[in-house]
């Protein structure tokens, strides 16, 4: 599982206070930053990690583990819990004076899915076949690619629902963005990270006569009161338009009826936007992706779309 297997023992401590510090330079994230973890504080917040020190085990949720020569394995319980996820997708950013209100996932504990049963795992690590390291015998295993902004999963996080009312020369379009997940969404960095619901009007010729837009996310300002994306900065949230846990949000936009046409297109889209901040960061962003500006992090992803042809009438 590691890729210094001979020598696990002596890099324990680091991946630790690497993990600890968020400076994980060595290992990134990787196997040791979650498989070390023995338990978890929930009365801390964000919760803490409590790491196994000085031994040779990792935790995992199966009892039937593969031996290996690099380390030994155990089953642990909390693997099979949202607990293990909180102590990093709990976090806030590091000015203690934005509280506990401005958590990344909301009350998530309170939602539908969770009282249904439901953990992190259940969407974001489903069963599948595979190998848990490499060159190991395949069998069922959990799904360490995390979907949710990139993959399929991003297709059930939401819902629209549209109405249009064409009165005279004033058009109102009404949608509701009913979420369908049992966190924030966006639920990824604290700042970096936006859902936009777009609207687009197109009359004859299919020419756009009309845009307008809905950012869901999180502004924070620095010491000096000046937007910043970086949690290391942020001392004050500006403006939070998160969609709260399995909510349900309408949004009105209302525009001029499109002329000298018969019928008119109304095309909503909901989609995470591509990543933004100071010039310099993306530069290193893009530097250090091995897909370059290819990287879907520098792009708009749907999420799901509605379009609809409207009659202007006489």
């Amino acid at each position: 599982m590691l890729r210094m297997c001979e020598k696990f023992s002596d890099h324990v401590q680091i991946f630790v206070d690497q993990t600890k510090s968020g400076d994980p330079s060595l290992d990134g994230v990787a196997c040791s930053q979650c498989h070390l973890i023995k338990q978890v504080d929930r009365a801390k917040h964000p919760p803490e990690p409590k790491y196994e020190i000085g031994g040779k085990t990792l935790y995992g949720p199966y009892k039937d583990f593969v031996q290996n020569l690099a380390h030994q394995s155990m089953e642990l319980s909390l693997f099979q819990k949202s607990d293990l996820c909180l102590n990093c997708h709990q976090s806030v950013p590091s000015a203690t004076n934005l509280g506990k209100a401005n958590d990344l996932l909301g009350n998530w504990d309170q939602s539908r899915a969770v009282r249904s049963g439901k953990e992190c795992q259940t969407c974001h690590m489903p069963q599948q076949v595979g190998e848990s390291a490499n060159g190991e015998k395949k069998r069922t295993i959990a799904n360490h690619s995390f979907p949710g902004r990139i993959g399929k999963l991003r297709q059930e996080a939401a819902k629209l629902d549209v109405q249009t009312k064409v009165d005279g020369d004033t058009t109102t379009v009404t949608v509701k963005v009913q979420s369908l997940v049992p966190h924030n969404l966006p639920a990824t960095h604290p700042a970096w990270a936006t859902v936009v619901l777009n609207l687009d009007i197109k009359g004859k010729n299919l020419k756009t006569v009309f845009s307008d837009k809905r950012v869901y996310g999180r502004t924070y300002l620095d010491a000096k009161g000046q937007p910043t994306i970086f949690d290391f900065e942020a001392v004050k949230v500006a403006e939070d338009t998160v969609l709260k846990p399995e909510e349900t949000r309408e949004e009105s936009f209302t525009f001029p009826t499109p002329k000298d046409t018969k019928t008119f297109d109304v095309e909503v889209g909901l989609n995470y936007g591509p990543l933004t901040g100071p010039a310099s960061f993306l530069q290193r962003v893009e530097a250090e992706s091995s897909q370059g500006s290819q990287d879907p992090v520098f792009q708009s992803i749907e999420i799901l779309k509605r379009a609809e042809n409207i009659p202007v009438g006489k």
